[in-house]
């Protein structure tokens, strides 16, 4: 009898296992839940943690891209053009912190609990990765509460870039606004910018 046990919870663990990640994503990233969040950069967090899943995930031996193609079918946005633009914002997150060197134990810890983790590869190395705006949240304040409009990057980037707007956020604010995901006024703020 033990031992039909010990096998079965040999079987069900890491299926336990691969499902958390899914289902972490698809609680952090649901609409309706962004939606309720109050105040001024309440999202931040959200990508910590999704980054945090993520490297979790693949570190188990897991598609980053198969766990969000998931986590989708689980808060009912697979398919729509919410998912793809979140996919691909999460997986280049993702990139970016490996890149920076933030997967190590203290930043994954860091992370999970959606904080800042501190940068040790490269210029940066010794500052924090801290959430910032594709897209100025002062021009389109409909994005506020959007992880895909988030990347992390350097502090002392994010105090140097303002609330620029570059290139890519226009090409980003257009294909939003094709998709509907943006509003024809927010893609004119961004597009007009600077006035």
């Amino acid at each position: 009898m033990f031992k039909l046990l010990f096998a079965f919870l040999l079987v069900a663990v890491p299926s336990i296992k691969a499902g958390t990640s899914a289902s972490a994503l698809a609680s952090l990233t649901d609409p309706a839940k962004l939606a309720t969040l109050k105040g001024e950069r309440a999202v931040n967090p959200r990508l910590q943690k999704c980054v945090y899943w993520l490297a979790y995930a693949e570190g188990q031996g897991e598609k980053p891209e198969a766990v969000l193609d998931e986590s989708a079918k689980l808060n009912k946005t697979a398919g729509a053009p919410y998912a793809g633009f979140l996919s691909w914002g999460l997986l280049e997150n993702l990139k970016i912190a490996k890149e920076l060197g933030l997967l190590t134990p203290e930043g994954m810890a860091e992370l999970r609990q959606g904080k800042s983790a501190t940068i040790t590869k490269g210029q940066y190395a010794g500052q924090k990765a801290e959430p910032d705006d594709v897209i100025p949240v002062a021009l389109c304040p409909e994005l506020q509460n959007q992880v895909m409009n988030l990347e992390l990057l350097p502090a002392s980037l994010i105090r140097a870039k303002s609330d620029k707007v570059t290139d890519r956020a226009k090409v980003f604010a257009k294909e939003l606004y094709e998709a509907k995901l943006l509003s024809e006024e927010g893609w004119k703020q961004v597009q007009g910018w600077p006035p």
